[in-house]
């Protein structure tokens, strides 16, 4: 049992993990978040955006999640900094944005801020185009307000996180897991500690213990006992039941469905963030907040980076000043036409005239028109 082991690799369970169970959220399921709000919102092409420290590689492990899931019914691109130089990354990010609606962060907070201030500067942020970062272990970091750093930017990047979102864990509410936390704190004091949030491997470890004596109650009142592993096992697996934060759901393969929260900035004066949606796994539902407006997260279609000679894509990549030279060059080619047609017409009726009197003074004289040919009757 493990309240770690969050990575994609440990999702199959056919070969040597065939007895793990994972008692806290994986990235999968947070990646589900992701799926089920671009499923409803209509996303069609997402930038993922990730440090790789080559050690610990949580970041990585948790942008995997979100490329697996997404990689078929998106267009996706990946960029990689490196963690101990990532905000040397910052300028060369700007391009990739804007081929994309939707772009995804995990990295950390200093250079999410810098990101998000340099893609406001550019104008990114307010040009229906939506920004998310995911960070799971410390998420009241966001509820008050982690652009505030007391330099002179801070005004610039309240301004720019009002368009960033974070997708969390669900915090728990219940009164249980509040004088849990209380306990966990006081016991980290002691130990000369200061631990400010109690994370989900905390709470992971403590709900696999419940998950692990009711398992185990359930074997022995069926005959078994302790030894038999491969029984308990499958009689954690696929379960419900209320553990130290809430209600805790086990899926078939032995993994713990995860609630996640979508937090986004609700009071631009303060800076303040609360909770706008919530996704809950064992159902796979997105709650949205009643007051929360959904066209938010819905993206028209993101304009593409400037130049100096924009194009029209519906006139079939031609520049604008080229279809404004074919419609003037046409207008002028059809009234030429008109003008030749009409003078042409005229021309016949005075041959014509002329050919009458000359017969009737007795004079025969054989006329041949020449055809009048213009460069644009020939165009």
């Amino acid at each position: 049992m493990s309240a770690g082991a969050l990575a994609y690799g440990f999702i199959n369970k056919n070969s040597e993990f065939s007895l793990l169970t994972r008692t806290a959220p994986s990235y999968m399921k947070m990646a589900e978040t992701f799926a089920v709000m671009s499923q409803h919102f209509g996303w069609r092409s997402v930038l993922l955006i990730y440090h790789d420290d080559k050690e610990e590689r949580n970041c990585y492990f948790t942008v995997e999640g979100v490329h697996v899931l997404l990689e078929d019914d998106h267009d996706i691109s990946v960029f990689v900094m490196d963690s101990r130089e990532p905000l040397t990354y910052v300028d060369e990010l700007i391009k990739p944005m804007y081929e994309h609606e939707v772009v995804i962060m995990c990295t950390y907070a200093d250079v999410v801020r810098e990101i998000m201030l340099n893609a406001h500067r550019r104008r990114l942020t307010t040009s229906n185009r939506l920004f998310f970062n995911i960070e799971l272990f410390n998420s009241s970091s966001y509820g008050d307000g982690s652009w505030r750093r007391g330099d002179r930017y801070d005004n610039e990047a309240k301004a720019a996180y009002a368009f960033l979102n974070t997708v969390t864990l669900l915090r728990s509410t219940k009164p249980e897991f509040e004088n849990f936390s209380m306990e966990m704190r006081k016991s980290y004091q002691k130990m000369g500690v200061d631990v400010c949030e109690i994370n989900m491997f905390m709470e992971g470890f403590h709900d696999a213990l419940l998950l692990y004596a009711l398992a185990l109650d359930d074997a022995m009142k069926s005959g078994y006992t302790k030894k038999n592993g491969k029984e308990i096992t499958q009689r954690m697996w696929n379960r419900t039941f209320e553990g130290i934060a809430g209600q805790v759901s086990m899926d078939a393969n032995g993994d713990r469905n995860g609630d996640f929260s979508v937090i986004s900035m609700t009071n631009h004066e303060t800076g303040s963030h609360e909770t706008v949606m919530s996704y809950f796994g064992t159902n796979g539902s997105l709650q949205i907040n009643p007051d929360f407006d959904p066209k938010l997260f819905t993206v028209q279609g993101a304009p593409g980076p400037p130049s100096s000679q924009p194009t029209d894509q519906s006139s079939g990549g031609l520049g604008l000043s080229a279809v404004t030279g074919i419609i003037v060059g046409g207008l002028l080619g059809t009234a030429l036409l008109m003008a030749f047609y009409f003078f042409r017409k005229n021309y016949r009726i005075t041959i014509e005239r002329r050919t009458q009197r000359e017969q009737c003074d007795g004079k025969h004289r054989q006329l041949r028109e020449d055809s009048i040919r213009s460069n644009f009757s020939a165009a």
